[in-house]
Protein backbone atom coordinates (compact mmCIF):
# COMPACT_ATOMS: atom_id res chain seq x y z
CA UNK A 1 0.00 0.00 0.00
CA UNK A 2 1.38 3.57 -0.62
CA UNK A 3 -1.30 5.48 1.58
CA UNK A 4 -1.97 4.36 5.44
CA UNK A 5 -5.52 4.31 6.01
CA UNK A 6 -6.07 5.88 9.57
CA UNK A 7 -9.73 4.41 11.50
CA UNK A 8 -10.89 6.35 14.23
CA UNK A 9 -13.08 4.83 17.00
CA UNK A 10 -15.34 6.97 18.65
CA UNK A 11 -18.00 6.27 21.42
CA UNK A 12 -21.32 7.79 22.60
CA UNK A 13 -24.33 7.57 24.90
CA UNK A 14 -22.41 5.86 27.79
CA UNK A 15 -18.78 5.16 28.90
CA UNK A 16 -17.56 1.50 28.82
CA UNK A 17 -18.91 0.34 26.19
CA UNK A 18 -15.77 -1.25 25.13
CA UNK A 19 -14.49 0.94 22.61
CA UNK A 20 -10.89 -0.86 23.00
CA UNK A 21 -12.38 -4.40 22.14
CA UNK A 22 -13.72 -2.93 18.94
CA UNK A 23 -10.64 -1.50 17.81
CA UNK A 24 -9.11 -4.86 18.56
CA UNK A 25 -11.04 -7.15 16.96
CA UNK A 26 -11.43 -4.86 13.75
CA UNK A 27 -7.71 -4.72 13.81
CA UNK A 28 -7.80 -8.79 14.18
CA UNK A 29 -10.14 -8.89 11.29
CA UNK A 30 -8.17 -6.81 8.96
CA UNK A 31 -4.90 -8.44 10.30
CA UNK A 32 -6.39 -11.90 9.32
CA UNK A 33 -6.36 -10.33 5.67
CA UNK A 34 -2.99 -9.95 5.50
CA UNK A 35 -2.75 -6.21 6.39
CA UNK A 36 -0.53 -4.51 8.37
CA UNK A 37 -2.16 -3.17 11.93
CA UNK A 38 -1.84 -1.32 14.72
CA UNK A 39 -4.08 0.37 17.42
CA UNK A 40 -3.23 3.19 19.23
CA UNK A 41 -5.94 5.44 22.84
CA UNK A 42 -5.91 8.72 22.87
CA UNK A 43 -6.66 9.82 26.59
CA UNK A 44 -8.45 12.91 27.53
CA UNK A 45 -7.16 13.13 31.06
CA UNK A 46 -4.52 15.22 32.26
CA UNK A 47 -2.43 13.01 33.75
CA UNK A 48 0.65 12.93 31.36
CA UNK A 49 0.88 8.76 31.50
CA UNK A 50 -1.20 6.87 33.82
CA UNK A 51 1.77 5.58 35.98
CA UNK A 52 1.17 7.67 38.81
CA UNK A 53 -2.91 6.57 38.64
CA UNK A 54 -4.17 4.15 41.47
CA UNK A 55 -5.61 1.15 39.92
CA UNK A 56 -8.76 2.28 41.63
CA UNK A 57 -9.41 5.22 38.96
CA UNK A 58 -8.06 3.48 35.82
CA UNK A 59 -7.59 -0.28 36.53
CA UNK A 60 -4.03 -1.45 35.59
CA UNK A 61 -1.28 0.18 34.27
CA UNK A 62 0.25 -1.53 31.24
CA UNK A 63 3.87 -1.17 30.56
CA UNK A 64 5.08 -1.60 26.78
CA UNK A 65 8.99 -2.90 25.68
CA UNK A 66 10.05 0.69 25.46
CA UNK A 67 9.17 1.17 28.65
CA UNK A 68 5.87 3.48 28.61
CA UNK A 69 3.55 2.80 31.29
CA UNK A 70 -0.10 2.82 29.41
CA UNK A 71 -3.91 2.49 29.63
CA UNK A 72 -4.89 -0.96 30.12
CA UNK A 73 -6.33 -0.97 26.33
CA UNK A 74 -2.90 -1.46 25.42
CA UNK A 75 -3.05 -4.71 26.52
CA UNK A 76 -5.71 -5.87 24.72
CA UNK A 77 -4.59 -4.53 21.45
CA UNK A 78 -1.45 -6.89 22.42
CA UNK A 79 -3.48 -9.41 23.35
CA UNK A 80 -5.45 -9.53 20.08
CA UNK A 81 -2.86 -8.90 17.29
CA UNK A 82 0.63 -10.57 18.80
CA UNK A 83 2.32 -7.21 17.77
CA UNK A 84 4.15 -5.26 20.21
CA UNK A 85 2.55 -1.86 21.00
CA UNK A 86 5.21 1.50 22.08
CA UNK A 87 5.01 4.86 23.67
CA UNK A 88 3.93 6.04 20.67
CA UNK A 89 0.71 3.81 20.77
CA UNK A 90 -0.51 5.84 23.86
CA UNK A 91 -1.26 9.65 23.99
CA UNK A 92 -2.70 11.74 26.67
CA UNK A 93 -3.67 15.12 26.89
CA UNK A 94 -1.06 15.97 29.36
CA UNK A 95 1.82 14.71 27.30
CA UNK A 96 0.33 17.06 24.28
CA UNK A 97 0.13 20.31 26.69
CA UNK A 98 3.67 19.44 28.09
CA UNK A 99 4.94 18.93 24.58
CA UNK A 100 3.10 22.11 23.29
CA UNK A 101 3.98 23.93 26.29
CA UNK A 102 7.77 22.68 25.81
CA UNK A 103 7.91 23.84 22.46
CA UNK A 104 6.82 27.31 23.79
CA UNK A 105 8.94 27.48 26.25
CA UNK A 106 11.78 26.94 23.52
CA UNK A 107 10.39 29.76 21.03
CA UNK A 108 9.07 27.78 18.50
CA UNK A 109 6.17 29.22 17.82
CA UNK A 110 7.99 32.13 16.75
CA UNK A 111 6.11 34.77 19.29
CA UNK A 112 2.91 33.40 17.74
CA UNK A 113 -0.47 32.71 20.68
CA UNK A 114 -0.29 29.29 21.36
CA UNK A 115 -3.67 28.13 21.17
CA UNK A 116 -6.00 24.82 21.07
CA UNK A 117 -6.74 25.37 17.47
CA UNK A 118 -4.01 25.08 16.00
CA UNK A 119 -1.20 24.03 18.19
CA UNK A 120 -2.87 22.11 19.95
CA UNK A 121 -4.50 19.89 17.55
CA UNK A 122 -1.77 20.05 15.17
CA UNK A 123 0.37 18.08 18.05
CA UNK A 124 -2.67 15.43 18.40
CA UNK A 125 -2.77 15.21 14.19
CA UNK A 126 1.20 14.52 14.56
CA UNK A 127 0.99 12.00 16.94
CA UNK A 128 -1.81 10.26 15.07
CA UNK A 129 0.30 9.86 12.29
CA UNK A 130 3.80 9.21 13.51
CA UNK A 131 2.80 5.71 13.39
CA UNK A 132 1.44 5.67 9.71
CA UNK A 133 4.11 7.82 8.80
CA UNK A 134 6.23 4.72 9.85
CA UNK A 135 6.07 3.12 7.19
CA UNK A 136 5.30 -0.14 9.36
CA UNK A 137 1.66 -0.54 8.75
CA UNK A 138 -0.91 -0.12 6.44
CA UNK A 139 -3.94 0.79 8.83
CA UNK A 140 -3.99 3.13 11.63
CA UNK A 141 -6.81 2.50 14.14
CA UNK A 142 -7.20 5.61 16.61
CA UNK A 143 -9.21 4.48 19.65
CA UNK A 144 -10.41 8.05 21.02
CA UNK A 145 -10.99 7.54 25.39
CA UNK A 146 -14.12 9.10 26.52
CA UNK A 147 -17.47 9.73 25.11
CA UNK A 148 -18.35 12.58 22.34
CA UNK A 149 -20.00 15.90 23.82
CA UNK A 150 -17.21 15.36 26.93
CA UNK A 151 -15.17 18.76 27.27
CA UNK A 152 -12.43 16.87 27.71
CA UNK A 153 -12.65 15.24 23.73
CA UNK A 154 -13.42 18.07 21.94
CA UNK A 155 -9.34 18.90 20.81
CA UNK A 156 -9.13 15.23 19.23
CA UNK A 157 -12.72 15.30 17.91
CA UNK A 158 -11.52 19.07 16.14
CA UNK A 159 -8.32 16.85 15.24
CA UNK A 160 -9.99 13.96 13.55
CA UNK A 161 -12.37 16.46 11.40
CA UNK A 162 -9.28 17.96 10.16
CA UNK A 163 -7.59 14.80 9.53
CA UNK A 164 -10.46 13.77 7.22
CA UNK A 165 -10.21 17.19 5.72
CA UNK A 166 -6.35 16.49 5.25
CA UNK A 167 -6.02 13.01 4.21
CA UNK A 168 -9.55 12.76 1.96
CA UNK A 169 -12.34 10.50 2.27
CA UNK A 170 -10.72 7.28 1.08
CA UNK A 171 -7.85 7.64 3.64
CA UNK A 172 -10.01 8.12 6.80
CA UNK A 173 -13.09 6.50 8.45
CA UNK A 174 -14.89 7.00 11.77
CA UNK A 175 -16.61 4.29 13.60
CA UNK A 176 -19.03 5.25 16.47
CA UNK A 177 -19.73 2.88 18.81
CA UNK A 178 -22.93 3.54 21.15
CA UNK A 179 -25.20 1.78 23.22
CA UNK A 180 -29.28 0.77 22.00
CA UNK A 181 -30.62 0.61 25.18
CA UNK A 182 -33.26 -1.94 26.16
CA UNK A 183 -36.18 -0.55 28.27
CA UNK A 184 -37.99 -3.37 29.66
CA UNK A 185 -41.26 -2.12 30.70
CA UNK A 186 -41.79 -0.99 27.26
CA UNK A 187 -40.21 -4.00 25.91
CA UNK A 188 -38.79 -1.83 23.13
CA UNK A 189 -35.11 -0.96 22.08
CA UNK A 190 -34.78 2.80 22.06
CA UNK A 191 -32.39 4.45 19.39
CA UNK A 192 -33.15 7.58 20.23
CA UNK A 193 -29.73 8.04 22.54
CA UNK A 194 -27.83 7.29 19.57
CA UNK A 195 -29.63 9.53 17.40
CA UNK A 196 -28.58 12.25 20.30
CA UNK A 197 -25.03 11.01 20.30
CA UNK A 198 -24.36 11.05 15.92
CA UNK A 199 -25.84 14.56 16.23
CA UNK A 200 -23.56 15.68 18.62
CA UNK A 201 -20.53 14.45 16.46
CA UNK A 202 -22.06 15.96 13.34
CA UNK A 203 -22.20 18.95 15.24
CA UNK A 204 -18.59 19.51 15.47
CA UNK A 205 -18.55 18.28 11.75
CA UNK A 206 -17.69 14.66 11.70
CA UNK A 207 -20.23 11.99 10.28
CA UNK A 208 -19.92 8.39 11.80
CA UNK A 209 -19.19 6.61 8.83
CA UNK A 210 -20.01 2.88 10.45
CA UNK A 211 -22.38 2.95 13.68
CA UNK A 212 -21.12 -0.14 15.68
CA UNK A 213 -24.19 -0.85 18.55
CA UNK A 214 -24.34 -2.37 21.96
CA UNK A 215 -27.02 -4.21 22.50
CA UNK A 216 -28.47 -7.17 24.91
CA UNK A 217 -30.82 -7.75 22.27
CA UNK A 218 -30.76 -8.74 18.85
CA UNK A 219 -31.28 -5.65 16.62
CA UNK A 220 -34.11 -6.01 13.43
CA UNK A 221 -33.69 -5.26 10.13
CA UNK A 222 -36.32 -2.46 10.75
CA UNK A 223 -34.67 -1.24 13.38
CA UNK A 224 -31.56 -1.07 11.89
CA UNK A 225 -32.55 0.64 8.99
CA UNK A 226 -34.49 3.36 11.10
CA UNK A 227 -30.85 4.31 12.44
CA UNK A 228 -29.16 4.23 9.10
CA UNK A 229 -32.15 6.66 7.76
CA UNK A 230 -31.88 9.00 11.02
CA UNK A 231 -28.08 8.93 11.51
CA UNK A 232 -27.03 9.16 7.91
CA UNK A 233 -25.10 6.25 7.69
CA UNK A 234 -25.81 3.40 4.95
CA UNK A 235 -27.87 0.14 6.45
CA UNK A 236 -24.82 -2.29 6.29
CA UNK A 237 -23.07 0.08 8.00
CA UNK A 238 -25.23 -0.20 11.50
CA UNK A 239 -23.41 -3.12 12.86
CA UNK A 240 -24.95 -4.74 16.07
CA UNK A 241 -22.88 -5.64 18.73
CA UNK A 242 -24.69 -8.14 21.04
CA UNK A 243 -23.33 -9.07 24.57
CA UNK A 244 -20.80 -11.56 24.28
CA UNK A 245 -20.06 -14.52 26.89
CA UNK A 246 -16.30 -13.57 26.26
CA UNK A 247 -13.94 -10.47 24.49
CA UNK A 248 -12.33 -13.24 22.46
CA UNK A 249 -15.62 -13.64 20.87
CA UNK A 250 -16.03 -10.46 19.53
CA UNK A 251 -13.98 -10.64 16.34
CA UNK A 252 -16.10 -13.26 14.88
CA UNK A 253 -19.37 -11.48 15.66
CA UNK A 254 -18.10 -8.28 14.37
CA UNK A 255 -17.24 -10.89 11.15
CA UNK A 256 -20.70 -12.21 10.71
CA UNK A 257 -21.79 -8.42 11.12
CA UNK A 258 -19.51 -7.43 8.36
CA UNK A 259 -17.40 -4.52 9.95
CA UNK A 260 -14.28 -5.56 8.15
CA UNK A 261 -15.68 -5.84 4.78
CA UNK A 262 -17.43 -2.40 5.43
CA UNK A 263 -14.87 -1.12 6.58
CA UNK A 264 -12.71 -1.96 3.57
CA UNK A 265 -15.54 -1.04 0.68
CA UNK A 266 -15.29 2.78 2.57
CA UNK A 267 -11.26 2.84 2.59
CA UNK A 268 -11.33 1.86 -0.55
CA UNK A 269 -9.10 -1.23 -0.27
CA UNK A 270 -9.62 -4.45 -1.25
CA UNK A 271 -8.86 -7.88 -0.37
CA UNK A 272 -10.63 -10.87 -1.70
CA UNK A 273 -11.87 -14.16 0.59
CA UNK A 274 -12.17 -14.27 4.38
CA UNK A 275 -9.97 -13.40 7.07
CA UNK A 276 -8.03 -16.46 8.22
CA UNK A 277 -8.99 -17.04 11.69
CA UNK A 278 -7.76 -20.60 11.67
CA UNK A 279 -5.26 -20.19 14.89
CA UNK A 280 -7.90 -18.09 16.97
CA UNK A 281 -10.78 -20.50 16.41
CA UNK A 282 -8.06 -23.01 17.58
CA UNK A 283 -7.68 -21.09 20.62
CA UNK A 284 -11.48 -20.28 21.30
CA UNK A 285 -12.85 -24.02 21.12
CA UNK A 286 -9.98 -25.17 24.21
CA UNK A 287 -11.12 -22.15 25.71
CA UNK A 288 -14.80 -22.87 25.82
CA UNK A 289 -14.28 -26.83 25.90
CA UNK A 290 -12.02 -27.32 28.80
CA UNK A 291 -11.80 -30.84 30.40
CA UNK A 292 -11.20 -30.23 34.08
CA UNK A 293 -11.29 -26.99 36.67
CA UNK A 294 -8.49 -25.52 38.34
CA UNK A 295 -8.87 -22.87 41.25
CA UNK A 296 -6.15 -20.14 41.68
CA UNK A 297 -6.53 -18.19 44.41
CA UNK A 298 -5.07 -14.01 43.47
CA UNK A 299 -4.14 -12.42 46.41
CA UNK A 300 -4.36 -8.44 46.02
CA UNK A 301 -4.82 -5.44 47.38
CA UNK A 302 -6.97 -4.08 44.72
CA UNK A 303 -9.44 -7.36 44.36
CA UNK A 304 -12.49 -5.00 44.12
CA UNK A 305 -11.92 -3.72 40.58
CA UNK A 306 -10.86 -6.68 38.41
CA UNK A 307 -9.70 -4.12 36.06
CA UNK A 308 -6.54 -3.79 38.46
CA UNK A 309 -5.02 -6.89 37.51
CA UNK A 310 -6.72 -7.36 33.43
CA UNK A 311 -3.69 -8.55 31.87
CA UNK A 312 -3.35 -11.40 34.45
CA UNK A 313 -6.78 -12.75 34.66
CA UNK A 314 -6.56 -12.77 31.27
CA UNK A 315 -3.32 -14.58 30.95
CA UNK A 316 -5.47 -16.98 32.83
CA UNK A 317 -7.61 -17.30 30.17
CA UNK A 318 -4.76 -17.70 28.00
CA UNK A 319 -2.88 -20.28 29.94
CA UNK A 320 -6.02 -22.30 30.77
CA UNK A 321 -6.73 -22.58 26.85
CA UNK A 322 -3.54 -24.07 26.17
CA UNK A 323 -4.22 -26.65 29.22
CA UNK A 324 -7.61 -27.39 28.55
CA UNK A 325 -8.81 -25.72 31.56
CA UNK A 326 -10.71 -24.01 33.19
CA UNK A 327 -8.78 -21.67 35.39
CA UNK A 328 -11.60 -20.23 38.26
CA UNK A 329 -9.86 -17.66 39.79
CA UNK A 330 -10.68 -16.95 43.44
CA UNK A 331 -10.06 -12.97 43.87
CA UNK A 332 -9.02 -12.27 48.56
CA UNK A 333 -8.10 -9.44 49.31
CA UNK A 334 -5.11 -9.48 51.35
CA UNK A 335 -5.79 -7.10 53.97
CA UNK A 336 -8.89 -9.50 55.02
CA UNK A 337 -5.75 -12.36 55.55
CA UNK A 338 -4.56 -13.14 58.88
CA UNK A 339 -2.39 -15.76 60.76
CA UNK A 340 -5.75 -16.90 62.04
CA UNK A 341 -7.93 -16.97 58.96
CA UNK A 342 -4.93 -18.15 56.26
CA UNK A 343 -5.96 -22.02 56.23
CA UNK A 344 -9.76 -21.18 55.42
CA UNK A 345 -9.11 -18.81 52.85
CA UNK A 346 -6.49 -20.56 51.07
CA UNK A 347 -5.64 -24.30 51.40
CA UNK A 348 -8.14 -25.65 49.25
CA UNK A 349 -7.11 -23.81 46.04
CA UNK A 350 -4.81 -25.93 43.53
CA UNK A 351 -2.41 -22.87 43.36
CA UNK A 352 -1.51 -19.15 44.43
CA UNK A 353 -0.32 -16.20 42.70
CA UNK A 354 0.32 -13.25 45.15
CA UNK A 355 -0.05 -10.21 42.68
CA UNK A 356 1.67 -7.05 41.99
CA UNK A 357 1.29 -3.65 44.08
CA UNK A 358 2.67 -0.61 46.35
CA UNK A 359 2.19 0.24 49.33
CA UNK A 360 1.90 -1.13 52.70
CA UNK A 361 -1.66 -1.53 52.95
CA UNK A 362 -2.26 -5.83 52.79
CA UNK A 363 1.42 -6.42 53.25
CA UNK A 364 0.88 -9.11 55.87
CA UNK A 365 -1.40 -10.77 54.37
CA UNK A 366 0.51 -11.36 50.98
CA UNK A 367 3.26 -12.79 53.52
CA UNK A 368 0.82 -15.13 55.05
CA UNK A 369 -0.57 -16.30 52.01
CA UNK A 370 3.31 -17.20 50.57
CA UNK A 371 3.94 -18.93 54.04
CA UNK A 372 0.79 -21.28 53.93
CA UNK A 373 1.90 -21.81 49.48
CA UNK A 374 5.58 -23.03 51.01
CA UNK A 375 4.78 -24.77 53.69
CA UNK A 376 2.03 -26.98 52.58
CA UNK A 377 3.59 -27.55 48.62
CA UNK A 378 0.76 -25.47 47.31
CA UNK A 379 2.00 -24.40 43.72
CA UNK A 380 3.00 -20.45 44.24
CA UNK A 381 3.52 -17.37 41.81
CA UNK A 382 4.97 -14.74 43.23
CA UNK A 383 4.76 -11.52 40.43
CA UNK A 384 6.96 -8.48 41.46
CA UNK A 385 5.93 -7.04 45.00
CA UNK A 386 4.67 -11.12 45.29
CA UNK A 387 8.40 -11.83 44.46
CA UNK A 388 9.09 -9.72 47.44
CA UNK A 389 7.05 -11.01 49.74
CA UNK A 390 8.00 -14.39 49.35
CA UNK A 391 11.57 -13.03 50.18
CA UNK A 392 10.69 -11.39 52.98
CA UNK A 393 8.83 -14.54 54.72
CA UNK A 394 11.31 -17.16 53.87
CA UNK A 395 14.28 -14.84 55.45
CA UNK A 396 11.50 -13.56 58.76
CA UNK A 397 10.32 -18.16 59.23
CA UNK A 398 13.42 -20.03 57.63
CA UNK A 399 16.52 -17.54 58.43
CA UNK A 400 15.17 -16.46 61.35
CA UNK A 401 15.60 -12.38 60.41
CA UNK A 402 13.30 -11.26 62.84
CA UNK A 403 11.50 -7.94 61.07
CA UNK A 404 12.55 -8.36 57.89
CA UNK A 405 11.31 -6.16 55.41
CA UNK A 406 11.12 -4.26 52.63
CA UNK A 407 12.25 -0.50 53.34
CA UNK A 408 9.12 0.70 50.99
CA UNK A 409 7.18 -0.75 53.68
CA UNK A 410 10.04 0.24 56.77
CA UNK A 411 12.79 2.37 55.66
CA UNK A 412 14.18 1.28 59.47
CA UNK A 413 13.77 -2.49 58.79
CA UNK A 414 17.01 -3.82 60.44
CA UNK A 415 16.95 -6.75 58.04
CA UNK A 416 16.05 -4.78 54.43
CA UNK A 417 16.10 -7.95 52.33
CA UNK A 418 14.19 -6.30 49.38
CA UNK A 419 15.52 -2.56 49.39
CA UNK A 420 15.78 0.74 46.88
CA UNK A 421 17.68 0.50 43.96
CA UNK A 422 21.14 2.60 44.08
CA UNK A 423 19.80 4.68 41.03
CA UNK A 424 16.65 5.52 42.84
CA UNK A 425 17.88 6.96 45.73
CA UNK A 426 18.02 10.68 44.72
CA UNK A 427 14.89 10.36 42.73
CA UNK A 428 11.97 12.36 44.01
CA UNK A 429 9.18 12.50 41.32
CA UNK A 430 7.05 9.86 41.36
CA UNK A 431 5.99 9.69 37.20
CA UNK A 432 8.10 7.62 34.60
CA UNK A 433 11.29 7.42 37.51
CA UNK A 434 10.77 3.49 37.72
CA UNK A 435 12.76 0.46 36.41
CA UNK A 436 10.14 0.09 33.48
CA UNK A 437 10.22 -1.95 30.00
CA UNK A 438 12.22 -4.76 28.93
CA UNK A 439 15.03 -6.34 30.84
CA UNK A 440 17.34 -9.21 30.03
CA UNK A 441 17.65 -11.95 32.41
CA UNK A 442 19.88 -15.05 32.29
CA UNK A 443 18.59 -18.15 33.85
CA UNK A 444 19.87 -21.05 35.70
CA UNK A 445 20.61 -24.43 33.96
CA UNK A 446 18.07 -27.25 35.41
CA UNK A 447 16.14 -24.33 37.15
CA UNK A 448 12.31 -24.30 37.19
CA UNK A 449 12.41 -21.04 35.16
CA UNK A 450 15.15 -22.56 32.52
CA UNK A 451 12.65 -25.81 31.95
CA UNK A 452 9.44 -23.36 31.63
CA UNK A 453 11.29 -20.55 28.94
CA UNK A 454 13.28 -23.60 27.12
CA UNK A 455 16.27 -20.34 27.06
CA UNK A 456 19.51 -19.43 28.89
CA UNK A 457 18.56 -15.83 28.26
CA UNK A 458 14.83 -14.40 28.33
CA UNK A 459 14.03 -10.54 28.26
CA UNK A 460 10.55 -9.53 30.19
CA UNK A 461 9.16 -6.23 30.98
CA UNK A 462 9.29 -4.72 34.40
CA UNK A 463 7.75 -1.60 36.53
CA UNK A 464 8.91 -1.49 40.07
CA UNK A 465 11.43 0.48 42.27
CA UNK A 466 12.82 -1.52 45.10
CA UNK A 467 14.49 -5.23 44.69
CA UNK A 468 16.00 -7.89 45.98
CA UNK A 469 18.83 -7.12 48.42
CA UNK A 470 22.06 -9.15 47.42
CA UNK A 471 23.64 -8.45 50.40
CA UNK A 472 21.43 -11.32 51.88
CA UNK A 473 21.23 -13.87 49.16
CA UNK A 474 24.17 -16.15 49.66
CA UNK A 475 22.27 -16.58 53.46
CA UNK A 476 18.69 -17.20 51.62
CA UNK A 477 20.30 -19.51 49.39
CA UNK A 478 21.77 -21.92 51.37
CA UNK A 479 18.97 -21.90 53.28
CA UNK A 480 17.14 -23.26 50.27
CA UNK A 481 15.68 -19.74 48.09
CA UNK A 482 17.49 -20.25 44.80
CA UNK A 483 18.05 -17.30 43.25
CA UNK A 484 17.63 -18.70 39.47
CA UNK A 485 17.05 -15.44 37.17
CA UNK A 486 20.08 -12.68 36.82
CA UNK A 487 20.02 -9.55 34.74
CA UNK A 488 23.13 -9.95 32.76
CA UNK A 489 24.24 -5.95 33.32
CA UNK A 490 23.17 -5.57 36.61
CA UNK A 491 23.75 -8.47 38.64
CA UNK A 492 20.04 -8.04 40.04
CA UNK A 493 18.12 -10.92 41.01
CA UNK A 494 14.80 -11.42 39.08
CA UNK A 495 13.96 -15.17 39.92
CA UNK A 496 13.53 -17.05 43.19
CA UNK A 497 12.88 -20.51 43.37
CA UNK A 498 12.36 -23.54 46.06
CA UNK A 499 13.73 -26.65 44.26
CA UNK A 500 12.52 -28.18 47.82
CA UNK A 501 8.57 -27.19 46.55
CA UNK A 502 7.14 -28.95 43.77
CA UNK A 503 6.21 -25.69 41.82
CA UNK A 504 7.26 -22.30 43.78
CA UNK A 505 8.38 -19.59 41.54
CA UNK A 506 9.08 -15.31 42.62
CA UNK A 507 9.48 -12.90 39.44
CA UNK A 508 10.51 -9.59 39.52
CA UNK A 509 9.42 -8.83 36.41
CA UNK A 510 5.72 -9.04 34.56
CA UNK A 511 5.04 -12.19 32.68
CA UNK A 512 1.18 -11.34 32.17
CA UNK A 513 2.24 -8.23 30.46
CA UNK A 514 3.75 -10.54 27.20
CA UNK A 515 1.07 -13.46 26.94
CA UNK A 516 -1.16 -13.20 24.08
CA UNK A 517 -3.69 -15.30 22.34
CA UNK A 518 -1.41 -16.37 20.18
CA UNK A 519 1.72 -17.10 22.56
CA UNK A 520 0.27 -17.75 26.15
CA UNK A 521 3.30 -16.95 28.63
CA UNK A 522 5.24 -20.02 29.35
CA UNK A 523 5.19 -18.87 33.22
CA UNK A 524 1.43 -18.94 33.85
CA UNK A 525 0.92 -22.30 31.21
CA UNK A 526 3.52 -24.05 33.26
CA UNK A 527 1.92 -22.56 36.67
CA UNK A 528 -1.79 -23.66 35.91
CA UNK A 529 -0.15 -27.21 35.19
CA UNK A 530 1.76 -27.31 38.26
CA UNK A 531 -2.03 -26.25 39.93
CA UNK A 532 -3.43 -29.38 38.16
CA UNK A 533 -1.27 -31.62 38.75
CA UNK A 534 -2.08 -30.81 42.46
CA UNK A 535 -5.42 -31.04 42.15
CA UNK A 536 -5.02 -34.48 40.78
CA UNK A 537 -2.91 -35.78 43.55
CA UNK A 538 -5.53 -34.08 45.84
CA UNK A 539 -8.07 -36.13 44.56
CA UNK A 540 -6.21 -39.18 44.12
CA UNK A 541 -5.28 -38.62 47.75
CA UNK A 542 -9.00 -38.14 48.89
CA UNK A 543 -10.12 -41.06 46.56
CA UNK A 544 -7.56 -43.79 48.38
Amino acid sequence: MDTTKYIFVTGGVSSSLGKGIIAASLAKLLQARGFRVTIQKLDPYINVDPGTLNPYEHGECYVTDDGAETDLDLGHYERFLNVPTSQDNNVTTGRIYQSVIQKERKGEFLGKTVQVIPHITNEIKERVQMLGKSGNYDIVITEIGGTVGDIESLPYIESVRQLKWDLGKENTLVVHLTLIPYLSAAGELKTKPTQHSVKTLMESGIQADILVCRTEHELSDDLKRKLALFCNVETEAVIQSIDASTIYDVPNLMLEEGLDRVALKKLNLDAPGAPNLERWNEFLSRHKNPKDTVHIGLIGKYVELQDSYKSILESFIHAGAANELKVKVHSIHSEHITTENVAGKIEKLDGILVAPGFGERGIEGKIEAVRLARENGIPFLGICLGMQMAVIEYARNVLQLEGANSTEMNPDTAHPVIDLMEAQKSITDMGGTMRLGAWKCELTPDSIAHGVYGDSLIEERHRHRYEYNDNYRQALEDAGLKATGLNPDTGLVEIVELPAHPWYVGVQYHPEYKSTVANPHPLFVAFVAAAYRYASAKKDVSMA
